[in-house]
């Protein structure tokens, strides 16, 4: 890689970053200035495509794609980019989906759709073949929240095979032996990597990563900041 591109890589990161964090800085001012009389920002989301946003666009998934959470005609779609080892993530996971499930996705607000962004080294490539492997028996969400639940407090998992298959077992999983053999396999791996792939291309850092409607989170943030991003992009009631 020459030091040109690299020179730009970086430049897209900062601006990338830059962006979250001008972002975050307006969202958590932003109730008090709604509160002091200021009018919400009017919006108008796509008909077609609603991941438009300051940071561009993502995909869309299928909608009986296992890997998506909500209402396909939700006017708000999160794409989350997450890692099984990823501490972070984990946090998310208990803390910040369960209230935006209740709140928005339940009430057909939200339409939330992971992204597999195993960066935390072989056991992350191998416990995103595992959520694969639930999801092709149905058992995705539940495998996730497994998962994300056992995780320890501050540090990364040791996610083996077996303690992957313990999980699974948890979640629901019918067919454990056709788990282990995708678990262990590369059939999901094309998918996985499509999935790698565009976070590399948003320049995405160490993940969680969140774009909600095409506004970009990154890390580990309070629920007050998803719900004034969601708020704000929501059709009006």
């Amino acid at each position: 890689m020459t030091t040109g591109t690299v020179r730009q890589q970086l430049v897209a990161l900062a601006a990338t970053v830059a962006v979250a964090v001008a972002v975050v800085i307006a969202l958590l001012t932003s109730n008090d200035d709604r509160s002091a009389g200021s009018p919400a920002p009017a919006t108008t989301p796509s008909a077609t495509n609603v991941n438009l946003g300051p940071a561009g666009d993502t995909p869309r998934r299928a909608d009986d794609d296992p890997l998506v959470l909500g209402s396909p005609d939700a006017p708000v779609t999160m794409v989350v980019f997450e890692d099984f080892r990823c501490e972070y993530c984990a946090h998310f996971t208990r803390t910040i989906q369960p209230a935006l499930i209740d709140r928005y996705v339940d009430t057909g607000v939200l339409r939330i759709e992971w992204r597999d962004a195993p960066m935390a080294g072989p056991q992350s490539r191998s416990a995103a073949r595992a959520g694969r492997a639930a999801a092709a028996q149905g058992h995705f969400w539940a495998f996730v929240q497994t998962v994300m639940e056992a995780a320890p407090a501050q540090e990364r998992p040791d996610l083996t095979p077996e303690v992957l298959t313990s999980f699974a077992r948890q979640a629901g999983v019918d067919d454990l032996d056709r788990f282990e053999r995708d678990m262990r396999s590369d059939t999901f791996d094309s998918e996985i990597e499509s999935d790698l792939a565009l976070a590399k291309r948003l320049f995405i850092p160490p993940v969680p990563a969140f774009w909600i409607n095409g506004t970009p989170l990154l890390g580990g943030l309070p629920l007050q900041v998803y719900v004034n991003v969601i708020e704000g992009v929501r059709p009006p009631r």
